[in-house]
């Protein structure tokens, strides 16, 4: 088997040469979401891109529990790997492959039969209510496209592959903004055509990963039987992708609710909101880049037993949080308002927007480095097989936002929903640094006790 650099060489070195990639790759992603906003926006209107925005919290929650658990499948995937372990390297893929499949119609089937009584339960305004559901629909009917194009570039970030993982996601936001223009424009499929441009480009992006895999990276191939499930592997995958899920779902239930305060202040806010929350993300995709690095990261040394690297790795990356914070924290800022105009033509009056706009991005960028500190303690911990802590942190994250936004809709004060999101970043940032310590000394104490057995 081919030794990944994440093995290897100065820490802080490995992690930046490894999230570049990831970053670019994840840029990209938001872009091309972006791309569905800024063209339903500019020729559907400005109550079609309310309406895909206002589903973004349902998406995230029905997707974040189909790539949470497909994500921590491939927990186990990276430790084999790292451990040298081929014949178990392929067996996680085989489990992960199967047990995404039954995961994915499940949610499928329970999302689209609840999707009315989700949008009525977020107080979508009835200005939007038809966009929203023609957009999101679709993106629940095809959920497999989603999952299986999520899961294949997670497999090979596992065995230290992020180039490809790149590769494709260019060519699936190069497809779907390609497809955003001809369905809403010459055919005129509004926010439905928006949505059908994502998980077709999504779908034709995962056949090609399994290709790919199949031709160029023989670690990850199938095993013949690759139908059949190891049940003893398939506990640890579960062990690790059944709290990563509920993580999601957790975190996704306190956007929703943060969403509905949000809804009822109108399409104006709404939109604003919207505009604003997509320039964030965009800058945000760091944190997310190095999340993603340190769960290939730790979960690789840890499978190679080199537990002083995690800790190195980790100090490492709270260096680059704070620097990354600074540098988007003030890009943020200066390019709230010309990122905003992206999204509309040039009769909207964003000024109109700004005091809407303002106080949610302002709270944010203030708590940039607790947001920082999630993705990193939380994926390091997963990384070394541990789901109940990050999940608990999602908890932690649901009663921040919670409290915020229930409070804006009792008092009406829009700053308090607007807030709901840097109150989450504050208080899971906390716990997940506490959480962090304790288990990686339980981490330390396991290999210590593994080395004292070996001397015997």
């Amino acid at each position: 088997m081919n030794k990944s650099r994440l093995l290897e060489g100065k820490p802080l070195s490995a992690i930046v040469t490894f999230t570049i990639p990831l970053l670019i790759g994840n840029i990209f992603q938001q872009l091309y979401n972006m791309a569905d906003t800024v063209i339903v926006g500019r020729f559907v209107g400005q109550n079609a891109l309310a309406a895909v925005g206002s589903t973004g919290t349902i998406m995230f929650l029905i997707q974040g529990l189909a790539n949470g658990l497909s994500s921590g499948f491939t927990v186990m995937t990276s430790q084999r790997f790292g451990a040298g372990d081929k014949k178990g390297t392929r067996r996680s893929v085989s489990n992960a492959i199967v047990m995404s499949a039954i995961v994915t119609i499940l949610l499928t089937a329970l999302s689209t039969l609840l999707m009315h009584r989700i949008l009525h339960l977020m107080n979508t305004p009835k200005e939007i209510y038809n966009y929203a559901y023609d957009y999101i629909i679709v993106i629940c009917i095809g959920l497999f496209s989603t999952v299986y194009y999520n899961l294949f570039a997670a497999m090979l970030r596992a065995v230290g592959n992020a180039r490809m993982p790149l590769v494709f996601l260019v060519f699936s936001a190069c497809l779907n903004v390609g497809l955003d223009l001809l369905l809403i424009i010459k055919f005129h499929m509004g926010t439905q055509g928006a949505a059908v441009a994502t998980v077709i480009s999504q779908g034709i992006s995962a056949v090609l990963e399994a290709v790919y895999i199949l031709a160029r990276q023989p670690e990850l191939r199938l095993q013949k039987d690759f139908y059949r499930i190891n049940r003893q592997m398939a506990k640890s995958q579960l062990v690790v992708g059944v709290p990563m899920a509920l993580q999601f779902g957790i975190t996704a239930s306190g956007t929703m609710i943060m969403q509905a305060a949000i809804n009822i202040y109108g399409p104006l806010a709404v939109a604003a909101y919207t505009a604003a929350s997509k320039v964030q993300n965009v800058l945000c995709q760091g944190y997310m880049s190095v999340g993603q690095t340190m769960a290939a990261y730790t979960g690789q040394n840890y499978g190679a037993g080199k537990i002083d690297r995690i800790h190195s790795g980790v100090r490492a990356s709270m260096k680059l949080d704070v620097v990354y914070s600074v540098v988007v924290g003030t890009l943020a800022l200066l390019l709230l308002r010309p990122g905003m105009s992206l999204f509309f033509d040039a009769k909207t009056n964003i000024g109109k927007m700004m005091p809407y706009a303002w106080p949610y991005m302002i709270a944010s960028v203030i708590c940039f480095i607790p947001l920082g500190m999630i993705f990193i303690f939380r994926n390091t911990m997963q990384g070394c097989g541990y789901g109940l802590m990050p999940m608990l942190g999602g908890v932690v994250e649901l009663i921040c936002r919670m409290t915020f936004a229930i409070a804006s809709m009792v008092s009406g004060i829009y700053v308090l929903a607007a807030m709901s999101d840097a109150s989450a970043w504050v208080g899971a940032g906390l716990f997940t640094c506490l959480a962090y310590r304790s288990i990686i000394k339980k981490v330390d104490q396991e290999f210590a006790g593994r080395e004292r057995a070996a001397d015997f």
